[in-house]
């Protein structure tokens, strides 16, 4: 999502269900650009029902002490707040008895004049969550984390006054991550990192079943009707009621450490009802949280939406990646989602392929008139009307990679072969011909719809290429990481975090984890920094940073692969210079829980702590050694290339409640 995003939702009502819908209720209208009204299940009571979060009825619900009231002079979202003027003894409160057991995050946007104020939440009159509130004039999300609740407590949420006014406005419930993971480290900042990451990213998760507006922008603050919220999070400016297909496949990784996979799926499926023929098989750009409703600002039409081309690709690479992360079957047998697939790597491609002449080989193209036609690219801060991007074809190439993979967990091996062939071909035709003779600035990362070809720094066109591994391994593609790196620390640098966001998965998929790092660290430093669009709060507060952070960490710098339908777990350690070790306990993948842990390069540690099932653990180390050891015992190592790095492996089967050891020397 790259168009113009602004302030929170101002009408989202935060009603919370017992039964949260299934994946069948929350598809069972068809999608359209208008849906109306949508009303939860009856007969389904409210588990905690807050009165007013937005405070647009006048703080209906709220209790308010001498100094404290709403006001309308510096709303965060609509047109009204909460205020605290300045000065001990202050205190707006609501009170509110859960009707069901659960565990829920509570965030609301605050700004103070002053340090001393506190967001407080108590339960049954004792304090369980509390938050000293920073000194920072501009609006901040503050959240109140995993506080647990039984049937008939008393939930008192507070806002009590400092040294300077407060103002807090938007509130919004979250049902607490499905998986809590923790990280420890020899180094304190990956460990601060993770765990705000943690706490931020669950913020974002929407409670199944929470009636709520739909069509909200900036331009249309109260919307067009309410709906029925599906699983989903924000991926996107927390302005819109919904999710953009770009910041959700990029946070699906992060959300899968959560144990968000019924937000992954109905999200995923979704993208997939939207496809249709009538699109000419591209996903809508937006949907609305209730997984249905097309979000009207990005769709005006069937011929005048905005669609861009890698994102109808990357759909296909993370549902493959939920699969294995999930080892859901609904994955490889759910029609809607099959027929995506198979749509977006055969009729997607034919249909959009007409502008260049590639000869034999397919390849997506935009048309070169906008988003609201088709864009080539990601990059929209360009002028250049672009036919080919080398973003879109880089994730050409993993659409089929893993229309292989989903083939292969569906049982079809014929046709993951004949995926798999088209992967090598597109790969090929893309280094011998697409890409040019160039190196560095001088490789070429798209094309114009004349077929001029364009090379230099294309900011998404560029950095996704080596990202998606689309460039043999190799000389080539160590000089373009370079450019990239330098494009990227230079004047070259997006003005928006999000985009910068990508470069720690482009360096990590390419072994270099000291650079990635840096970028990382780079990204989480400036968290508190304003955001280029001011509404949008801190750098912190756009959904896609926390959960990218959380992504890289496992994914990265633990790099973990799992694959949960094959119960197997691949590892290898990139941890950064000056990094001497970092674990990770109670990590879900499939139905078991997971610890694992790297000394280095050379030492590596997997617990299976809980779950029905045995895994095997491929335990990987760049580079050649004779031999290994497993829990002390000396074998004769087996090495293996895999994109052009050499490994070193040994691969041990981890039962239930055992912990295994490998090293190499």
């Amino acid at each position: 999502m790259r168009p113009a995003r602004l302030s929170l939702l101002s009408a989202l009502a935060l009603l919370a269900s017992l039964t949260p819908l299934t994946l069948g209720q929350a598809s069972a209208t068809p999608a359209s650009p208008d849906a109306g009204t949508r009303h939860p299940p009856a007969g389904v009571p409210a588990l905690l029902e807050i009165a007013d979060p937005g405070l647009e009825q006048g703080g209906h619900g709220w209790k308010f002490s001498t100094g404290t009231g709403i006001a309308t002079n510096n709303p965060h979202g609509g047109s009204r707040l909460l205020y605290l003027d300045a000065g001990a003894g202050g205190k707006a409160s609501q009170t509110v008895t859960a009707n069901g057991r659960g565990m829920y995050d509570i965030s609301a946007w605050i700004a103070t004049g002053g340090p001393g104020g506190r967001y407080v939440a108590r339960v049954n009159g004792t304090e369980v969550a509390a938050k000293a509130l920073p000194s920072t004039s501009s609006y901040r999300r503050q959240t109140l984390g995993r506080i647990a609740l039984d049937r008939g407590d008393r939930l008192e949420i507070a806002f009590e006054s400092g040294d300077g006014w407060i103002n807090a406005d938007d509130l919004m419930v979250s049902p607490s991550s499905p998986a809590d993971p923790h990280v420890s480290s020899s180094d304190p900042k990956i460990v601060e990192m993770f765990d705000w990451s943690k706490r931020k990213a669950n913020s974002w998760v929407q409670l199944p079943g929470t009636e709520g507006p739909l069509n909200v922008d900036e331009n249309n603050l109260h919307g067009t009707g309410s709906g029925v919220y599906a699983p989903s999070y924000w991926a996107g400016y927390a302005n819109r009621s919904g999710y953009y297909s770009r910041d959700m496949a990029h946070q699906l990784a992060g959300a899968s450490v959560l144990g968000l996979g019924a937000e992954n799926k109905a999200m995923l499926r979704a993208y997939a009802e939207s496809a249709t023929a009538e699109h000419k098989y591209y996903p809508v750009w937006a949907l609305n949280f209730d997984a249905t409703t097309y979000l009207s600002i990005d769709y005006k039409a069937p011929d005048d939406f905005v669609r861009e081309v890698p994102a109808t690709f990357e759909l296909v690479q993370k549902a493959a990646e939920a699969y294995r992360w999930s080892g859901d079957r609904a994955y490889v047998n759910d029609p809607v989602l099959w027929n995506f697939y198979r749509h977006a790597t055969n009729e997607f491609v034919e249909l959009h392929d007409g502008l260049k002449d590639n000869g034999p080989v397919k390849v997506a193209e935009g048309t070169g008139k906008g988003i609201f036609e088709g864009a080539a690219s990601y990059n929209e801060q360009s002028d250049e009307p672009l036919a080919e991007a080398g973003d879109a074809i880089g994730s050409q190439y993993q659409a089929y990679l893993a229309m292989a993979s989903l083939a292969r967990g569906k049982g079809d091996r014929a046709l993951a072969a004949a995926y798999d062939k088209k992967a090598k071909t597109l790969k090929d035709y893309f280094n011998s011909t697409w890409s040019g003779t160039g190196s560095g600035r001088d490789m070429v990362r798209g094309y114009t719809t004349d077929g001029a070809p364009l090379t230099g720094w294309g900011k998404e066109n560029s950095w996704f290429m080596p990202m998606k591994k689309i460039i043999e391994p190799g000389a080539r593609n160590d000089a373009y990481l370079d450019y990239i790196d330098a494009q990227a620390s230079g004047a070259g640098k997006p003005a928006n975090i999000e985009a910068i966001s990508y470069l720690a998965d482009t360096f990590f998929q390419n072994n270099r984890q000291d650079t990635a790092w840096n970028w990382m660290s780079y990204v989480y430093d400036q968290k508190d920094i304003q955001h280029v669009n001011a509404k949008q709060g801190t750098n912190g507060d756009y959904p896609e940073i926390s959960f990218t952070l959380l992504g890289q960490t496992v994914e990265g710098l633990m790099g973990i692969t799992p694959d949960a339908p094959e119960r197997t777990l691949t590892t290898v350690s990139r941890l950064p210079s000056g990094m001497d070790w970092l674990k990770i306990d109670d990590l879900a993948v499939g139905g078991n829980t997971f610890g694992a842990r790297h000394d280095g390069a050379t030492k590596s540690s997997l617990t299976n702590s809980s779950g029905p099932s045995a895994y095997s653990w491929e335990a990987r180390f760049p580079g050649t050694y004779s031999t290994v050891k497993v829990n002390g015992r000396e074998r004769k190592a087996r090495t293996k290339v895999v994109d052009g790095v050499t490994y070193t492996y040994a691969t041990v089967s981890v039962g239930r409640g055992r912990t295994v050891t490998v090293e190499v020397r």
